[in-house]
């Protein structure tokens, strides 16, 4: 047994050490089904990171809209278009009270 070991050492080392490679390249921590893995993750992380940004874009949007000086033109489109109020083509009439 030991004689036959000892002929074809090169060879029993060669093939330990070609499952060895083989086997940490298709599994491991940095194998490939763990890239795979990862890279899923990573374009799940794009697309949220993407949603993140548009959703911050928006809200800065309607932070900038927020002042002392409103815009009631723009007030009035958003309450018609929200809650439904008024109807198409129809005339609005502005009544403005005298402040005292």
């Amino acid at each position: 047994m030991l004689r036959l070991i000892k002929r074809n050492y090169f060879l029993l080392t060669s093939i330990f050490l070609i499952f060895y490679f083989i086997f940490n390249l298709v599994s491991g921590e940095r194998g490939l089904f763990s890239y795979f893995k990862k890279k899923e993750l990573l374009s799940d992380l794009k697309k949220e990171e993407t949603l993140l940004i548009k959703k911050i874009e928006d809200i800065d949007h309607k932070n900038s809209l927020l002042s002392t000086n409103l815009d009631l033109d723009y007030v009035e489109i958003l309450i018609r278009e929200r809650f439904l109020f008024g109807k198409k083509d129809e005339t609005i009439y502005l009544i403005k009270k005298d402040e005292k």
